[in-house]
């Protein structure tokens, strides 16, 4: 059940980091099998400057959800909730068609799932406590098993109160591979996964009101929390000069309550992290001249990150798991990665050097997320500058026309509506579709097979709104009345800024109760989740009232 939180009454400023690490390519050779006939997981670990992470391959897992503590750089360390201990958990890497079990065991003393965000996934398996599951206890466990139907870059996170459990680190990467091999493969394939963490992690209730203990979250709900995020930790560092003008900004503003959520967000995350480190602690990308490399970039937090290649033109070749057409090479351009979103580029290591791939938003903290890429022999050299100014990618108009499955002329047997808003209601600040709050937002009823066209308009003032379908992926079709013009558009996460609209399709082929959400999870926790509902479909569990399963 849905409450709002009980006021926004700004103390001082915290963030929040959750990163994933998982450097290289993980070839998937023929693996052990346990007595049930499931390949046991293959560890490959590469030992960083950050230290060692797991990439587990094969098609048998076990995830196990415990407390730990990261250690952002050598002066920040947080306390967190991860998955084997590490933040993020290993990257999961099978081959697509695989049937895949993953054991989920919960070790923290609140109850957790796993949803296995972007991937298509039989409903049972999706991972939303009160929805598809009961959310795992502590000391019980929990087993997903589901075949990996379609390749690409992916991510697992829990779906309990996720906007303080993701927040707190429990999320990991899922990659996909193709069944045929690549005719062209990367020489290299690093996985990034980006995130923001408080500075000052007393200030959580802020923008969240949590704590960094189980036992303290019990009894809690969103009536406390003002957007997710939780004490994270017991020791920081204020050795950026960033954070610390964040944070002097942060102290002028005792009562905050007139700032929208968009302005507050980058003033109380002022620390952003790849792989779980920070700023100088971020290991560099080792390259040779001629080199291809495939970086596979996932967003676990709650901005939106701009980012810039210096001196290289890359291409986009997939969003969201899935490949676009004929991709052109890009320079001096930005790519925004929304929460939630994914996108694999690929560039020719061509102009030996040191260089960066670099956050350029306005945002405090974003001179902590530069990942260094060093060729060898110029490990040593500072990093070029770049011009400041640069245009965002347009991927509605990226990558070349091709044949697809939708178009906006077609005939549908559903059209849904759904206005994104930011409202006050009975006082509170509120996320809304079409006017109200989860679970009061009518749901969009198909049957198996329908064809499904969605208009998504933004109707708030300023905040953002990537919008996040459970169980399907859909085509985008047009952007503000204009039709795509690039490349079929294929995306399963969407981010829609204030004033914009988008039309998109999706055929109903996956039967079940499916959650489609703002994946600001702060935003989700305060309304902006609505559901699509086959005609019929019976869940196969029992709710648990015991349990407090919290799906949003």
């Amino acid at each position: 059940m849905f409450t709002h939180h009980a006021g926004k009454k700004w103390r001082r400023l915290s963030v929040l980091l959750a990163g994933i690490l998982t450097l290289s390519a993980c070839s998937l050779t023929s693996a052990p099998m346990n007595h049930e006939g499931h390949e046991m997981p293959t560890k490959n670990s590469e030992a960083t400057s950050a230290g060692a992470f797991e990439v587990l391959s094969g098609n048998s897992f076990t995830l196990t959800a415990k407390e730990s503590m990261l250690h952002l750089d050598n002066q920040t360390m947080k306390t967190v909730w991860t998955y084997n201990g590490t933040v993020p958990g290993p990257q999961l890497r099978v081959k697509q068609g695989e049937k895949v079990k993953i054991v989920l065991k919960n070790e923290l003393p609140d109850p957790v799932t796993i949803h296995w965000h972007g991937l298509p996934v039989p409903n049972n398996m999706d991972g939303i406590p009160g929805v598809t599951q009961n959310a795992v206890k502590p000391n019980e466990t929990f087993t997903y098993e589901f075949t990996a139907s379609v390749a690409g870059t992916y991510w697992y996170h829990s779906h309990q109160r996720s906007s303080v459990q993701v927040d707190k680190g429990l999320y990991g990467s899922l990659v996909v591979e193709p069944a045929a091999p690549t005719a062209d493969p990367a020489d290299q394939d690093v996985t990034l996964v980006l995130d923001e963490w408080m500075q000052d992690d007393s200030m959580a209730q802020m923008h969240g009101g949590g704590n960094s203990g189980g036992e303290e979250m019990n009894g809690m709900d969103h009536g406390t929390m003002v957007h997710g995020s939780m004490n994270h930790g017991s020791m920081s560092s204020s050795a950026n000069p960033a954070i610390n003008q964040s944070q002097n900004t942060a102290n002028g503003h005792e009562d905050m309550a007139g700032m929208s959520d968009a302005e507050m967000m980058p003033l109380m995350y002022t620390i952003f992290s790849v792989n779980g480190k920070t700023g100088p602690a971020i290991p560099p990308i080792h390259v040779q001249e001629g080199e291809k490399i495939r970086l596979r970039l996932v967003n676990a937090g709650y901005l939106s990150h701009k980012l810039n290649l210096q001196g290289h033109e890359f291409r986009i070749v997939s969003t969201d798991g899935q490949p676009i057409h004929n991709p052109p090479l890009i320079n001096g351009q930005l790519l925004n990665i929304a929460p939630g979103e994914r996108y694999d580029i690929e560039f020719v290591a061509n102009e030996p050097g040191s260089w960066l791939l670099e956050e350029k938003s306005p945002y405090p903290g974003a001179k902590s997320l530069a990942v260094p890429i060093l060729y060898k022999g110029y490990e040593k050299e500072k990093a070029k500058p770049d011009t400041p100014q640069m245009p965002i990618v347009d991927i509605t108009k990226y990558g070349e026309a091709a044949k697809s499955r939708f178009s906006l002329d077609q005939p549908y047997e559903i059209t849904y509506q759904m206005d994104l808003n930011t409202q006050t209601m009975d006082g509170q600040m509120a996320f809304t579709i079409n006017g109200k709050t989860y679970p009061d937002v009518p749901p969009l009823n198909v049957k198996k097979g329908d064809l499904v066209k969605v208009t998504m308009v933004n109707r708030s003032k300023e905040d953002i709104h990537p919008m996040h379908l459970h169980g399907h992926f859909f085509q985008v079709l047009s952007k503000n009345g204009q039709p795509v013009s690039g490349s079929p558009l294929i995306k399963d996460t969407l981010n829609i800024l204030p004033g914009e609209s988008f039309v998109v399709a999706f055929v109903a082929d996956n039967p079940g109760d499916w959650m489609f959400h703002c994946h600001d999870l702060g935003h989700a926790a305060q309304g902006m989740v609505s559901e699509v509902k086959y005609a019929g479909y019976q869940a196969d569990f029992v709710p648990d009232p015991s349990v407090g399963n919290m799906p949003e």
